[in-house]
């Protein structure tokens, strides 16, 4: 995998690399939807296997495609805010490092030239792509996604966490994972 021997070699990651974890992450040259979310949580982390989880399955659900689709089509690519696993915290899993997206987003968005969609999943990748404030309420750039189109496309996590979210903001799946697919279907038509 491109990148693969050099993340691992890189200091940043040391503690992750002497612990036999590979990164967990997927680009492909290919591809021309991409997803950028947070940072793996510890299943996806043990197969590495992006999206490998019940959020994955209810991601593939929103994005309206199947699992074969999304994992073997060539046309989605998986880029986290950080490729480890960063470890439990209080409430959920710790945050990503901010590190290692200023470090390697860059040089692996470089060998993706073809993406016509970028979904931006959770207030990690949000902040960091669209230059958000601390004190920007997620809920509030979620609202205003077509502010962000054509380049990005910013939704909630699909976490099982946020189904109290889900269900204070039905206008989430009633009119945002709808063009959600629309966008979808039209990048992979294009192909």
């Amino acid at each position: 995998m491109l990148f693969e021997d050099e993340i691992m070699a890189d200091p940043l990651n040391a503690e992750f690399t002497k612990k036999g974890w590979r990164p967990v992450y997927w680009i492909d040259e290919q591809a021309r939807i991409l997803i950028i979310g947070q940072a793996p949580g510890r299943k996806v982390q043990d197969t590495g296997i992006m999206w490998n989880d019940a959020s994955g399955d209810r991601l593939r659900e929103w994005l309206g495609v199947d699992r074969d689709t999304f994992y073997h089509s060539g046309l989605f690519a998986v880029l986290p805010m950080d490729c480890y696993y960063p470890g439990k915290a209080s409430s959920g899993d710790k945050p990503p490092r901010k590190e290692f997206a200023e470090q390697w987003h860059t040089r692996m968005l470089a060998k993706m030239p073809d993406i016509k969609l970028t979904i931006l999943i959770g207030s990690y990748a949000q902040r960091y792509y669209l230059g958000l404030s601390r004190q920007a309420r997620i809920t509030d750039v979620i609202q205003n996604y077509q502010s962000y189109l054509p380049k990005y496309l910013p939704i909630v996590h699909p976490s099982p966490r946020n189904n109290i979210w889900l269900k204070r903001n039905p206008w989430f799946e009633q009119e945002v994972i709808p063009e959600l697919q629309k966008k979808v279907q039209a990048v992979m038509k294009e192909s």
